[in-house]
């Protein structure tokens, strides 16, 4: 299977999404479309050595930046990389889409090249938060600021269908996201869907949450307005630099601190690891028709690898087939995913 990625996207692009490439090859035999100026990729590739037969390089001659208007961007250049990545998964060729590109533009691209999945109104980007085993999926996180109940009793089916396919959670546990656990609390949005997802046979609703216990692993799922989501994920990645930076601070404070801390690396250097972004995998956007997966702006290859493991993990996962089954009204699945990549959009 092979998977799109926007090799003009991020800020750190070409040269990290290059490596991340190299890196999900050699290490998980993906095969990958990369998109984006050919002469810029190729000399990128050739610094690390020949360039392996499972990486092909797809023309894509114009780049949308972090800073553009997103919609208006995708709209007007035709040929950026996103766009071109979407193209590939729309057509078949690729399995799914990654990019570490300006989320709106992510978005609106795959709006407009693949649609919604029939019967979702809104599509939601999630992120999962590290606080158990498999991860717990946060969603809605900025996809959509102002929220109808519908939007979240959607959202709660997507978020199950994902954590069931995806990662093999079987009738994996849903959250509302609230600022008390009594089914009174809140505002008129999250009393609504309270009472929609009570009623709904087809998720498993455990009801409100609150945030300081979603660290706790009381929810699989836990859903929430894309304003909330998104101030909430932001806070949550600003408490953790603070506690590390103050950490480190203390740690250099004194010199048997430091010898302390030699002992104690290993450890330090694992809750690293369980609390870096760019070992989940990337934001998967939900309830458009096709896998499409954001990583972080600033995602090192690593974080680009993992993320293009999360998109063959999901496109091979049979997750789309049950989002449309699950909203009743199953399309044909875009054309079969091609193992090689076209001569067309070879470069």
């Amino acid at each position: 299977m092979i998977i799109a990625l926007d090799g003009m996207g991020g800020d750190r692009a070409p040269s990290e999404p290059v490596q991340g490439a190299l890196l999900a090859h050699r290490e998980l035999g993906l095969e990958i479309a990369l998109v984006g100026e050919p002469e810029l990729l190729r000399q990128e590739l050739l610094r690390h050595g020949p360039v392996p037969s499972g990486i092909d390089i797809v023309a894509a001659h114009e780049a949308i930046a972090m800073d553009e208007s997103p919609v208006q961007a995708v709209r007007q250049k035709k040929g950026a990389s996103i766009n071109v990545a979407m193209d590939l998964v729309k057509r078949g060729v690729a399995g799914g889409a990654v990019s570490a590109g300006n989320t709106g533009a992510v978005m609106a691209s795959a709006l407009l090249n693949l649609g919604r999945v029939p019967g979702i109104e809104r599509p939601a980007l999630c992120t999962m938060a590290p606080y158990s085993q498999t991860g717990i999926l946060v969603l809605d996180v900025g996809a959509n600021a102002d929220c109808k109940p519908s939007y979240l009793v959607q959202f709660a089916q997507m978020g199950s269908v994902y954590m069931e396919k995806v990662l093999g959670l079987q009738r994996p546990r849903v959250g509302l996201l609230n600022i008390g656990e009594e089914e009174s609390k809140g505002n008129e949005l999250t009393q609504e869907v309270f009472a929609a997802l009570r009623e709904l046979k087809t998720i498993n609703f455990i009801g409100n949450v609150e945030p300081n216990r979603i660290h706790l692993g009381v929810a699989d799922v836990v859903i929430t307005d894309g304003f909330t989501g998104n101030v909430a994920v932001k806070a949550t990645e600003g408490a953790a630099e603070f506690i590390f930076g103050q950490l480190r601070a203390a740690i250099t404070a004194r010199a048997h601190y430091k010898l302390a801390a030699l002992v104690l690396k290993p450890a330090l250097l694992a809750l690293r690891r369980r609390m870096d972004y760019g070992e989940y995998g990337g934001a998967p956007l939900l309830g458009v028709n096709g896998v499409v997966i954001v990583t972080h702006g600033r995602a090192d290859a690593n974080a680009i690898k993992n993320t293009l493991r999360s998109a063959r993990e999901a496109a091979g996962s049979g997750m789309l087939e049950a989002l449309r089954g699950a909203f009743g009204r199953e399309r044909p699945a875009p054309a079969a995913v091609a193992t090689t990549t076209p001569d067309e959009t070879r470069v």
